[in-house]
């Protein structure tokens, strides 16, 4: 009520002069102003995305960092910034406003168990883990979860074209059974009984070296390729993986440790669903492994139908 008697005589009188009669300070005045004045533009404008990069940051399970945000922001239609950099720093600030942030990862722990007997097959691949299509070259490596009921173990299996994470599992050991679940995963996801010209590309752990593994590689049409022990590069791939793996899944913002194997489990069927279908992933032009393979097949489809009408 001051504030506004004080604005209908102020042009007339001056702020000053009638806070001295109304015995008010001219500060808690413009106090007063400040407080009914309406949000900049900006204001209004950060609120809003605010939302939008929490939707965004919790529907892909709290992981992503500044630069993966601002992709999944402009991959929903949301323009931030005059320009790429802009734009990173915008989301960037806004994230700091916030309190959230992208997850890190943990320092490697090599689980590679050579067997000095083992036959081992050669490396076929040389560190070089670019393939021209799916089913083309599969990476595979084992890693270890610390759980409440003891230690759990993971094996993955990779496709080298689109990152896909074609086979898993999990399993309180690391027998050769656990590679062979997760390369019957993988085989019956492809829907396939051989895969004629897949190299399946791993470290010289014993599980791999085996020969129960090397014989199903045979029978699925797939050849062997072994890299050197505890050498990550020789295995660059299958080492990334699982570090996304723990640094998202295992040790990610909402995990609160593991009671046992089949918890762990449901936990890596979530993420290897979101890995595969909703993450962006660089490697594929920062859209989802799925949907990086469904273009190639929609591509290669057409391309047949132009050859075909062509001739």
């Amino acid at each position: 009520m001051i504030v506004g008697f004080i604005d209908e005589n102020r042009h007339e009188l001056g702020v000053e002069p009638v806070c001295r009669v109304l015995q008010v300070a001219p500060s808690t005045y413009y106090a007063a102003k400040r407080r009914q004045r309406q949000p900049s533009a900006r204001t209004v404008r950060d609120a809003a995305m605010m939302q939008v990069l929490m939707a965004l940051w919790v529907t892909n399970r709290k992981v992503y960092g500044a630069d993966k945000l601002w992709k999944a922001a402009r991959r929903a239609g949301h323009d931030l910034g005059r320009d790429q950099v802009a734009r990173r720093d915008q989301v960037a600030r806004l994230m700091r406003a916030m309190a959230i942030c992208g997850v890190t990862r943990r320092r490697k722990v090599f689980t590679t168990r050579r067997e000095p007997d083992g036959l081992r097959a050669p490396d076929l691949v040389n560190r070089n883990f670019t393939a021209y299509r799916p089913d083309a070259l599969w990476v595979t490596d084992l890693t270890y979860v610390p759980t409440r009921s003891g230690m759990a173990y993971v094996c993955c299996i990779v496709d080298a074209f689109s990152r896909m994470i074609v086979g898993w599992r999990v399993a309180s050991h690391m027998r050769t059974d656990i590679v062979l679940d997760a390369l019957e995963m993988a085989r019956a996801r492809r829907g396939a009984c051989r895969l004629v010209g897949l190299v399946t590309h791993s470290d010289a752990g014993s599980q791999f070296t085996s020969v129960r593994f090397t014989e199903r590689l045979g029978e699925i049409g797939a050849q062997p390729s072994i890299g050197t022990v505890a050498d990550s590069y020789d295995n660059a791939l299958a080492e990334t993986t699982n570090g996304l793996y723990k640094a998202e899944c295992v040790y990610g913002p909402d995990a609160a440790g593991w009671d046992d194997v089949e918890h762990l489990e449901l936990a890596t069927l979530s993420w290897v669903a979101w890995f595969n279908e909703t993450q962006l992933h660089g490697h594929c032009g920062d859209v989802p492994p799925a949907e990086f393979e469904a273009a190639f097949y929609a591509a290669s489809q057409t391309d047949q139908t132009l050859v075909g009408i062509k001739g």
